[in-house]
């Protein structure tokens, strides 16, 4: 069979952070006027994130902007990166007599969990902070896949054709 190049990501990424965000937007709608209560890594906001494919390096950018690059995290374990920290929130009492008619951007605590690619060492990963935007490399990551059909036995009793 032919090998051709599929997304590593398919079916594993970040699915519960994005249950997650969806819940909040479910409960809270899109314009909610602030935060009723502080943010867990449960409820955390999830940063847009994209997954592409570079040559053969996987690389990851991760929309972080208005925080401070020490406020970030990145935490690789058993081929799982973690990517967390904090948007520091803006004071209330920095702006007196400011009313927000829509808030939209999260703050507080967030978190991505991204699995890598099967065999995937920490010394295959870079990371680079750039104008609010991560950027790791997951160097030799995408890699063509072969696909193998498996033949599936129809032991059903009355089986239609």
């Amino acid at each position: 069979m032919p090998t051709s190049r599929r997304n590593p990501f398919e079916g594993v990424t970040d699915f519960v952070s994005e249950l997650g965000r969806m819940r909040t937007l479910g409960i809270h709608g899109g314009e909610h006027g602030g935060e009723s209560a502080e943010r867990t890594h449960a409820s955390a906001w999830v940063p847009a994130t994209d997954i592409l494919a570079r040559g053969d390096d996987l690389v990851i950018r991760i929309e972080l902007a208005g925080v401070d690059p020490e406020d970030v995290e990145l935490l690789f374990h058993h081929g799982v990166l973690t990517v967390s920290g904090t948007r520091a929130s803006l004071d209330p009492t920095a702006d007196d007599g400011v009313e927000f008619y829509v808030r939209e951007r999260f703050y507080g605590a967030f978190r991505r969990v991204i699995t890598l690619p099967e065999g995937t060492e920490a010394a295959h990963l870079d990371a680079e902070f750039d104008d609010g935007l991560v950027e790791i490399t997951v160097h030799g990551a995408v890699h063509p896949v072969e696909t193998t059909r498996i033949a599936m036995a129809d032991r059903s009793r009355g089986a239609t054709s």
